[in-house]
């Protein structure tokens, strides 16, 4: 039986131990973080769609078929990071003290850019968080303007900075 008393997987061989969420027996798992101090932390992560130019010049005037895509976007995102354990089965529910969500579109470029901020005072970091934001923000305009054109591509997502915890701070040299 494995610690939780549950049945033990079969096959499974000693793992190294540096892997955090796999236990001694290979079965993933939640890192324990009881043991970690309670700091700020804070990330950054952002998102960059791509669509023609008309399509971005509607989404940037509130003039698509299904209405003004950018709060329904910003509001898309602060859910999503307020549910990222639900959806990321290893994430920890962190008691998240702000989350924020900006679009800005480029009409004359045909590109949009989401990029979600998320702050907690906790035991581990909110990288994850503020990717859900961005990924379901960006998927939220896409779903607002496949009315207008199906082609518009999700083509970059990625964290671009963080602070705080035992790791310290980091910040993405060039932005995908």
């Amino acid at each position: 039986m494995s610690p939780a008393g549950g049945p033990r997987e079969r096959g499974a061989q000693p793992v190294d131990p540096a892997l955090t969420h796999l236990d001694e027996a290979g079965r993933a798992r939640m890192v324990d973080v009881a043991g970690k101090a309670t700091t700020d932390r804070t990330a950054v992560a952002r998102a960059r769609l791509r669509m023609s130019t008309a399509t971005a010049a509607m989404l940037s005037a509130g003039r698509l078929p299904k209405g003004d895509a950018l709060p329904v976007a910003r509001v898309a995102g602060i859910m999503a990071a307020k549910r990222t354990p639900e959806l990321i089965p290893l994430c920890h529910q962190v008691a998240l003290t702000s989350v924020d969500v900006d679009v800005e579109v480029d009409a004359p470029g045909g590109s949009a850019t989401v990029t979600a901020w998320a702050r907690a005072a906790d035991r581990t970091g909110v990288e994850m968080e503020a990717l859900t934001a961005a990924a379901v923000a960006s998927l939220t305009l896409y779903d607002m303007v496949k009315a207008v054109e199906r082609a518009v591509v999700v083509e970059w997502l990625g964290l671009v900075e963080k602070s705080g915890g035992v790791r310290g701070d980091w910040r993405r040299r060039e932005d995908g």
